[in-house]
């Protein structure tokens, strides 16, 4: 099995539907109607009923062990696919409207991480992200909560939400907060938007990733900046189809990227919201498996983890 890596995931988007009832049974709550389709998938067509699906799964997270489960429940799906290492996009926004405090939600998350790595080997690591849509200010008391309260597992920042909403340089004084004090920083640009919004990006805030960026593809020059600079791309085409960004995988970029030398990586983003899991992707990508390798090394290699933690599982990974 080729050993794999991913960099972009969203927590409560790893939801399955069998662990959303499960957290419903739970929690004591009715799932909302037409949640779920026929055969048992989540109910959606389109990037707006995507966005309500997510919303409404999301309902059945109530406490800190409930974001505990689902972190373990990736974690360890993920390894029997062949994973070795995930970072977690956590947003402390939706535990912080429940009343679960920002260590409480750490402490779960953590209990989670270290239980999947001893029962599958599995590293996991959180990148806290903030909410484009919510604005800077959010953003801002975002990164000095985390700061505030530092965790060993805490090892990135990013920011998701509707990349229509604000200017990345609108948020460059939450990036650099959180780049002045060693955290590796990525935000979600060139997924709905075009070049623009990922040259927007690199020229205004200290990323070393862009989460999918793969508009960047209609932009020659902007592929040879992202190559010249090792700005790696966390790209999910599994996702890019769901959502109608293109027709098929024949037409997604990947293979033109990889043909300019933009440093990339595979991910899964939401996988039970877009029928993939990070094991699809590689199964799909249509690269053959030094190909693929070489993508888990720049996974690894792009990661926000320690270098002793980089270097065990390059080691680990081989040629």
């Amino acid at each position: 099995m080729i050993p794999k890596a991913e960099l972009h995931v969203h927590l409560e988007g790893s939801i399955p539907t069998a662990l959303a009832r499960d957290l419903a049974r739970r929690n004591g709550l009715d799932l909302p109607d037409g949640l779920f389709t026929a055969d048992g998938f989540y109910a959606m067509t389109d990037f707006l009923s995507f966005l309500d699906a997510y919303d409404r799964v999301c309902t059945t997270l109530r406490t800190a062990r409930d974001f505990g489960d689902v972190m373990y429940g990736y974690l360890a799906s993920a390894a029997r696919e062949g994973a070795v290492y995930v970072e977690m996009f956590c947003s402390p926004e939706r535990p912080a409207a429940l009343g679960i405090s920002y260590g409480a939600w750490l402490d779960a998350l953590e209990q989670a991480i270290d239980r999947a790595r001893a029962e599958f080997g599995i590293e996991g690591r959180i990148i806290v992200v903030c909410i484009r849509h919510l604005g800077p200010e959010r953003a801002l008391a975002v990164v000095r909560t985390m700061l505030a309260e530092p965790h060993h597992y805490v090892v990135g920042f990013g920011m998701g939400g509707d990349e229509a909403k604000f200017r990345p340089a609108d948020f460059a004084p939450a990036y650099r907060l959180a780049h002045d004090k060693g955290y590796g920083c990525t935000i979600h640009a060139g997924e709905v938007v075009g070049p623009e919004s990922v040259w927007a990006a690199i020229d205004d805030l200290p990323v070393t990733r862009i989460g999918h960026g793969v508009r960047s593809a209609d932009d020659p020059r902007l592929m040879e900046t992202l190559a010249r600079r090792n700005i790696v791309l966390e790209v999910c085409p599994g996702s890019n189809v769901a959502l109608g960004l293109y027709p098929d995988r024949a037409a997604h970029p990947l293979h033109r990227l990889i043909a300019a030398g933009v440093p990339l990586t595979l991910n899964s983003d939401d996988p039970p919201f877009f029928h993939t899991t990070l094991g699809t992707e590689y199964a799909k990508a249509g690269l053959d498996e030094r190909t693929l390798r070489g993508i888990t090394r720049t996974a690894i290699a792009a990661s926000f983890a320690d270098a002793a933690t980089k270097t065990k599982l390059l080691e680990e990974i081989g040629p």
